[in-house]
Protein backbone atom coordinates (compact mmCIF):
# COMPACT_ATOMS: atom_id res chain seq x y z
CA UNK A 1 0.00 0.00 0.00
CA UNK A 2 1.25 3.46 -0.89
CA UNK A 3 0.71 6.25 1.63
CA UNK A 4 0.51 10.02 1.28
CA UNK A 5 1.19 12.63 3.97
CA UNK A 6 -1.38 15.40 3.76
CA UNK A 7 0.04 18.90 4.27
CA UNK A 8 -1.04 22.47 3.68
CA UNK A 9 0.38 22.16 0.16
CA UNK A 10 -1.79 19.24 -0.95
CA UNK A 11 -4.73 19.47 1.47
CA UNK A 12 -7.17 20.91 -1.06
CA UNK A 13 -6.69 18.18 -3.64
CA UNK A 14 -6.46 15.18 -1.31
CA UNK A 15 -9.46 13.14 -0.18
CA UNK A 16 -9.52 13.07 3.63
CA UNK A 17 -12.88 11.67 4.73
CA UNK A 18 -13.74 8.04 5.40
CA UNK A 19 -17.29 8.23 4.02
CA UNK A 20 -17.72 11.37 1.89
CA UNK A 21 -16.39 11.36 -1.66
CA UNK A 22 -17.23 14.95 -2.62
CA UNK A 23 -14.37 17.28 -1.68
CA UNK A 24 -16.73 20.27 -1.96
CA UNK A 25 -19.16 18.89 0.63
CA UNK A 26 -19.56 21.22 3.64
CA UNK A 27 -18.53 18.36 5.91
CA UNK A 28 -15.22 17.93 4.10
CA UNK A 29 -14.49 21.66 3.85
CA UNK A 30 -15.16 22.04 7.59
CA UNK A 31 -12.75 19.24 8.45
CA UNK A 32 -10.10 20.57 6.08
CA UNK A 33 -10.31 24.01 7.64
CA UNK A 34 -9.77 22.43 11.06
CA UNK A 35 -6.82 20.39 9.78
CA UNK A 36 -5.24 23.39 8.08
CA UNK A 37 -5.09 25.23 11.38
CA UNK A 38 -3.52 22.22 13.14
CA UNK A 39 -0.58 21.50 10.83
CA UNK A 40 1.50 24.30 12.36
CA UNK A 41 0.83 22.68 15.77
CA UNK A 42 2.47 19.43 14.68
CA UNK A 43 -0.53 17.49 13.39
CA UNK A 44 0.25 14.64 10.98
CA UNK A 45 -2.33 13.15 8.61
CA UNK A 46 -1.09 10.06 6.80
CA UNK A 47 -3.44 8.33 4.38
CA UNK A 48 -3.47 5.60 1.78
CA UNK A 49 -3.71 6.45 -1.90
CA UNK A 50 -7.18 4.88 -1.78
CA UNK A 51 -9.92 7.45 -1.15
CA UNK A 52 -10.42 7.73 2.61
CA UNK A 53 -10.06 4.02 3.30
CA UNK A 54 -6.98 4.01 5.53
CA UNK A 55 -5.51 6.87 7.52
CA UNK A 56 -3.99 7.95 10.82
CA UNK A 57 -4.18 11.41 12.36
CA UNK A 58 -1.98 12.36 15.32
CA UNK A 59 -0.67 15.45 17.10
CA UNK A 60 1.60 16.31 20.06
CA UNK A 61 -0.53 15.70 23.16
CA UNK A 62 0.02 19.24 24.41
CA UNK A 63 -1.91 20.43 21.35
CA UNK A 64 -4.57 17.70 21.33
CA UNK A 65 -8.22 18.73 21.54
CA UNK A 66 -8.92 16.43 24.49
CA UNK A 67 -8.67 17.03 28.27
CA UNK A 68 -5.57 14.98 29.07
CA UNK A 69 -2.26 15.49 30.83
CA UNK A 70 0.27 13.79 28.59
CA UNK A 71 3.20 16.13 28.11
CA UNK A 72 5.82 14.66 25.81
CA UNK A 73 3.45 12.11 24.27
CA UNK A 74 1.92 11.94 20.82
CA UNK A 75 -1.88 11.71 20.79
CA UNK A 76 -3.65 9.72 18.06
CA UNK A 77 -6.87 11.45 17.02
CA UNK A 78 -7.95 8.65 14.72
CA UNK A 79 -6.66 5.40 13.22
CA UNK A 80 -9.08 4.21 10.55
CA UNK A 81 -9.15 1.28 8.15
CA UNK A 82 -12.48 0.52 6.52
CA UNK A 83 -14.35 -2.23 4.70
CA UNK A 84 -12.40 -4.65 2.53
CA UNK A 85 -9.13 -2.98 3.54
CA UNK A 86 -9.32 -4.52 7.00
CA UNK A 87 -7.19 -7.56 7.74
CA UNK A 88 -4.29 -6.68 5.43
CA UNK A 89 -1.94 -5.09 7.95
CA UNK A 90 -2.67 -1.49 6.99
CA UNK A 91 -3.47 -0.49 10.59
CA UNK A 92 -0.06 -1.83 11.58
CA UNK A 93 1.59 0.08 8.72
CA UNK A 94 0.04 3.34 9.84
CA UNK A 95 0.72 2.76 13.53
CA UNK A 96 4.32 1.78 12.83
CA UNK A 97 4.79 4.98 10.83
CA UNK A 98 3.39 6.98 13.75
CA UNK A 99 5.68 5.22 16.21
CA UNK A 100 8.77 5.79 14.06
CA UNK A 101 7.92 9.47 13.51
CA UNK A 102 7.15 10.00 17.21
CA UNK A 103 10.42 8.41 18.31
CA UNK A 104 12.35 10.56 15.83
CA UNK A 105 10.68 13.59 17.39
CA UNK A 106 11.76 12.50 20.87
CA UNK A 107 8.31 11.65 22.19
CA UNK A 108 7.80 9.55 25.32
CA UNK A 109 5.11 7.39 23.72
CA UNK A 110 1.63 7.37 22.22
CA UNK A 111 -1.84 7.72 23.71
CA UNK A 112 -5.35 7.28 22.32
CA UNK A 113 -8.98 7.01 23.47
CA UNK A 114 -10.87 3.70 23.54
CA UNK A 115 -13.22 1.74 25.80
CA UNK A 116 -13.27 -1.75 27.32
CA UNK A 117 -15.63 -2.80 24.51
CA UNK A 118 -15.38 -1.34 21.01
CA UNK A 119 -17.44 1.82 20.60
CA UNK A 120 -18.25 3.76 17.41
CA UNK A 121 -15.52 6.16 16.30
CA UNK A 122 -13.10 4.93 18.98
CA UNK A 123 -10.06 2.68 18.66
CA UNK A 124 -10.45 -1.10 18.93
CA UNK A 125 -9.17 -2.12 22.39
CA UNK A 126 -8.25 -5.62 21.15
CA UNK A 127 -5.97 -4.13 18.50
CA UNK A 128 -4.43 -1.71 20.99
CA UNK A 129 -3.70 -4.50 23.49
CA UNK A 130 -2.19 -6.63 20.72
CA UNK A 131 0.12 -3.74 19.83
CA UNK A 132 1.31 -3.30 23.42
CA UNK A 133 -0.93 -0.47 24.58
CA UNK A 134 -2.36 -0.51 28.11
CA UNK A 135 -5.04 1.45 29.94
CA UNK A 136 -3.60 4.33 31.94
CA UNK A 137 -6.80 6.09 33.02
CA UNK A 138 -10.57 5.68 32.82
CA UNK A 139 -13.44 8.15 33.21
CA UNK A 140 -16.67 7.35 35.01
CA UNK A 141 -18.49 6.83 31.70
CA UNK A 142 -16.15 4.01 30.63
CA UNK A 143 -14.03 6.00 28.20
CA UNK A 144 -10.42 4.93 28.64
CA UNK A 145 -7.07 6.51 27.91
CA UNK A 146 -4.61 3.96 26.52
CA UNK A 147 -0.88 4.49 26.16
CA UNK A 148 2.20 2.95 24.60
CA UNK A 149 5.32 4.21 26.41
CA UNK A 150 8.65 4.09 24.61
CA UNK A 151 10.56 3.61 27.87
CA UNK A 152 9.97 2.34 31.40
CA UNK A 153 10.66 5.76 32.87
CA UNK A 154 7.81 7.50 31.01
CA UNK A 155 5.06 8.72 33.34
CA UNK A 156 1.49 7.63 32.64
CA UNK A 157 -0.83 10.06 30.86
CA UNK A 158 -4.11 10.85 32.61
CA UNK A 159 -7.42 12.59 32.09
CA UNK A 160 -7.76 16.07 33.49
CA UNK A 161 -10.05 16.30 36.49
CA UNK A 162 -12.79 17.99 34.44
CA UNK A 163 -13.14 14.87 32.28
CA UNK A 164 -12.84 12.10 34.86
CA UNK A 165 -16.43 12.52 36.03
CA UNK A 166 -18.43 13.53 32.92
CA UNK A 167 -21.38 15.53 34.18
CA UNK A 168 -22.96 18.92 33.53
CA UNK A 169 -25.61 20.88 35.42
CA UNK A 170 -27.73 21.80 32.41
CA UNK A 171 -31.00 19.92 31.82
CA UNK A 172 -32.27 18.68 28.47
CA UNK A 173 -30.02 17.46 25.68
CA UNK A 174 -26.65 19.16 25.39
CA UNK A 175 -24.16 18.31 22.66
CA UNK A 176 -20.48 19.22 22.82
CA UNK A 177 -18.73 18.98 19.46
CA UNK A 178 -15.79 20.22 17.42
CA UNK A 179 -15.08 20.59 13.71
CA UNK A 180 -12.61 17.72 13.98
CA UNK A 181 -15.22 15.23 12.78
CA UNK A 182 -16.50 16.16 9.32
CA UNK A 183 -19.97 14.71 9.89
CA UNK A 184 -20.77 17.38 12.48
CA UNK A 185 -21.03 20.11 9.86
CA UNK A 186 -24.09 18.34 8.44
CA UNK A 187 -25.67 16.48 11.33
CA UNK A 188 -25.46 19.01 14.16
CA UNK A 189 -27.75 21.47 12.30
CA UNK A 190 -30.10 18.56 11.57
CA UNK A 191 -30.34 17.76 15.29
CA UNK A 192 -30.93 21.41 16.13
CA UNK A 193 -33.78 21.60 13.61
CA UNK A 194 -35.26 18.25 14.70
CA UNK A 195 -35.23 19.29 18.35
CA UNK A 196 -36.89 22.61 17.57
CA UNK A 197 -39.61 21.01 15.43
CA UNK A 198 -40.40 18.45 18.14
CA UNK A 199 -40.15 20.69 21.19
CA UNK A 200 -37.12 18.88 22.57
CA UNK A 201 -34.84 20.89 24.89
CA UNK A 202 -31.53 20.88 23.03
CA UNK A 203 -28.39 22.97 22.89
CA UNK A 204 -25.29 22.42 20.78
CA UNK A 205 -22.00 23.78 22.12
CA UNK A 206 -19.34 24.17 19.45
CA UNK A 207 -15.88 23.76 20.97
CA UNK A 208 -13.87 26.12 18.80
CA UNK A 209 -10.51 26.28 20.55
CA UNK A 210 -7.90 23.93 21.97
CA UNK A 211 -8.16 25.60 25.37
CA UNK A 212 -11.90 24.91 25.60
CA UNK A 213 -11.43 21.34 24.37
CA UNK A 214 -8.77 20.67 26.99
CA UNK A 215 -11.13 21.86 29.72
CA UNK A 216 -14.31 20.18 28.47
CA UNK A 217 -16.48 18.09 30.85
CA UNK A 218 -16.02 15.01 28.68
CA UNK A 219 -13.07 12.82 27.62
CA UNK A 220 -14.43 12.84 24.05
CA UNK A 221 -14.74 16.33 22.61
CA UNK A 222 -15.43 15.79 18.91
CA UNK A 223 -18.98 14.59 19.76
CA UNK A 224 -20.40 14.08 23.25
CA UNK A 225 -24.14 14.09 23.94
CA UNK A 226 -25.52 14.65 27.45
CA UNK A 227 -29.08 14.33 28.78
CA UNK A 228 -30.12 16.00 32.03
CA UNK A 229 -26.48 16.30 32.98
CA UNK A 230 -25.42 12.73 32.26
CA UNK A 231 -23.23 11.60 29.36
CA UNK A 232 -25.07 9.40 26.82
CA UNK A 233 -23.03 8.71 23.70
CA UNK A 234 -20.32 9.77 21.27
CA UNK A 235 -22.13 8.29 18.25
CA UNK A 236 -23.07 10.88 15.62
CA UNK A 237 -26.81 10.94 15.01
CA UNK A 238 -29.20 11.84 12.23
CA UNK A 239 -32.78 12.95 12.91
CA UNK A 240 -34.20 9.41 13.08
CA UNK A 241 -31.57 8.14 15.53
CA UNK A 242 -32.02 11.19 17.71
CA UNK A 243 -35.81 10.86 17.88
CA UNK A 244 -35.49 7.15 18.63
CA UNK A 245 -33.09 7.98 21.47
CA UNK A 246 -35.44 10.61 22.89
CA UNK A 247 -38.43 8.25 22.78
CA UNK A 248 -36.45 5.56 24.56
CA UNK A 249 -35.21 7.82 27.37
Amino acid sequence: MEYIRVTKDNLEKEHICCAISNNKDVQVSSKKAWLNDRFDEGLVFLKSVERGKCFIEYIPAENAWVPINADGYMYIDCLWVSGSFKGHGYSTDLLDACIEDSKEKGKKGLCILAAAKKKPFLADPKFLKYKGFAVCDEADNGIQLWYLPFGNEAERPEFRECAKHPHIEEKGYVLYYTSQCPFNAKYVPILEQTAEENGIPFRAIHIASREKAQNAPTPITNYALFHDGEYITNEQMNDKKFLKLVIGM
